[in-house]
């Protein structure tokens, strides 16, 4: 059974009901990562990191068998430098009660994930943590499978069971909502400009358009 898609503002993603679950970004899992470029997919999912931190949205960061499939990607890591992944061996994230916890703990329901791969260790949770009242977001450009059906099958498969699927930078705009909330939003470039890619570079141009004064000064 679906459920009703909620629409207008509730619908939105909210810093303060927002709560990012991270899953298994491991070299195992990025070595058998096809449906995306993997440069990219780590790119985007450092971003979105990032930007969670500016808004001070609480992120929890999951290993599956650690000792086999490795340590976090670092560059991961490095944006939660004093924070230990949850090590787990169950495949459902959903299934360990430390992750279960760590998220009732913040007394969100916003819960937006993304892992590898979108097909397992995204799709079994996501659709889990449905059951348990939370609303659930899907970030598919910092997630992937093994091939791009794997993938595609999956965002359909949680799609139809209620979960919505967001690329990253939706969830930054999301989360900012209005330019005028420029404690965020001073931050928001450096991020955009290492990680945004042509968005970035964009941003780049048009900052330097404005900062350049109209030909032949004001006397002119």
């Amino acid at each position: 059974m679906t459920r009703t898609p909620k629409v207008g503002l509730d619908a939105l993603i909210t810093p303060e009901e927002s709560v990012l679950l991270l899953i298994d970004h491991q070299p195992f899992q990025v070595a058998n990562l096809h449906s995306h470029e993997p440069t990219m997919v780590i790119n985007n999912t450092v971003g979105l990191a990032k930007f969670a931190t500016v808004f001070d949205v609480p992120t929890i960061l999951t290993t599956v068998v650690e000792e086999r499939g490795g340590h976090l990607v670092q560059a991961v890591q490095d944006v939660f430098p004093d924070q230990k992944p949850i090590n787990r061996t169950a495949i459902n994230t959903w299934e360990d009660r430390r992750v279960v916890e760590a998220v009732e703990r913040t007394g969100r329901k916003q819960l937006i994930i993304a892992g590898l791969w979108t097909e397992i260790c995204v799709a079994m949770p996501a659709i889990h943590a449905l059951a348990d009242g939370y609303d659930v977001f899907v970030v598919t450009d910092a997630s992937g499978g093994v091939s791009t059906e794997a993938h595609d099958m999956a965002v359909r498969r949680m799609e139809r069971a209620g979960v919505v699927p967001v690329t990253w930078l939706v969830v930054s705009s999301e989360w900012q909502r209005d330019w005028a909330r420029e404690e965020t939003a001073d931050q928001l470039g450096p991020i955009l400009f290492e990680h945004g890619g042509a968005t970035g570079a964009a941003l780049a141009w048009e900052l330097q358009l404005l900062a350049t004064p109209p030909a032949g000064g004001a006397g002119a």
